[in-house]
């Protein structure tokens, strides 16, 4: 049966290899097999690659689910296209479900991650102060750690309607604050780098992307998702000279404990209209891609 040509005996060992599909020398049966195995160098197959700064964040903060990689991945690259990465000193995606992985700044792996008080819930949807003695301290004291006076923003990413007294970000010392409280009895307020002065908003559900914002040294306003909601006069005195916390206000002691579930937050330079809206769109598709955007 075995012709010159090797036809008849080609499953065993013909040069051309028709019958040999499983290992010849062409490789048909062989991409199989590898395919199976996790090759990726498969000829017409690419692995779309990682962002350098996301790898790291992926590292320290030990994220191992392939969904939540992908969105880390896809905010990174989504904030360096639209050009405002190098805006933030630190951002906190909230992802992972551990205080060990909710603790690490994407920005800056090791500096300025999160410490928290007995009283934080974590899980896959983000962080949640109990109400009472809960919260993050950021370790960014915006007088010591870069902030600049007349440009500079806070955010925070609510899963929660409350409307109890609430202070979700801030910080104040020597009578200079930032501060951005969502939805206290309907009002929305915040302040940043100013003497004890607010713009406020009536706000009716506190769910959603928030950033309190200061561009000058007389403009202030804030945005909810990629609505700006207000904007104020209110001028600038100094940075206050102690940590930001999350999930509470850092006025000499914690005080005014969230309740709400924080998903993302972020600190760092003031951000055009522009930038604000295409900041909400990255952390908006971000949330989306983790099932759970409000």
């Amino acid at each position: 049966m075995a012709n010159a040509n090797g036809w008849g005996d080609g499953a065993s060992n013909n040069t051309i290899g028709w019958g040999q599909g499983a290992n010849n020398a062409i490789g048909w049966g062989d991409i199989h097999a590898d395919s199976w195995a996790g090759a990726t160098d498969i000829v017409g197959i690419t692995t779309p690659p990682v962002d350098p700064d996301a790898q790291a964040f992926i590292t320290a903060a030990a994220i191992t689910d392939a969904t939540q990689q992908s969105a880390i991945n896809t905010l990174v690259t989504d904030l360096k296209g639209y050009s405002i990465w190098t805006k933030f000193k630190a951002i906190y995606p909230i992802v992972g479900g551990t205080a060990s992985s909710h603790a690490v700044n994407l920005k800056t792996p090791g500096t300025y991650n999160l410490s928290f008080a007995t009283g934080v819930t974590h899980s896959a949807n983000g962080m949640l102060g109990n109400g009472s003695t809960g919260y993050a301290n950021s370790n960014f004291n915006p007088n010591l750690n870069g902030a600049t006076l007349n440009s500079h923003h806070v955010s925070f990413y609510s899963r929660t309607n409350s409307n109890g007294t609430e202070v979700e970000f801030g910080t104040a010392a020597a009578g200079n604050q930032t501060l951005l409280e969502i939805r206290t009895s309907g009002t929305t307020y915040a302040a940043i780098n100013s003497a004890p002065t607010y713009i406020t908003f009536a706000d009716t559900d506190s769910r959603g992307f928030y950033v309190a914002n200061r561009t000058a040294s007389n403009v202030l306003n804030v945005f909810r998702n990629s609505t700006k909601r207000v904007t104020g006069a209110t001028a600038s005195s100094a940075l206050p000279n102690a940590n930001y916390f999350i999930l509470a206000w850092n006025n000499v002691t914690p005080q005014y404990y969230s309740l709400k579930q924080c998903a993302f937050a972020s600190i760092g330079d003031g951000l055009t209209d522009t930038d604000a809206a295409n900041l909400y769109t990255a952390v908006q598709a971000y949330q989306t891609a983790l099932s759970r955007n409000v």
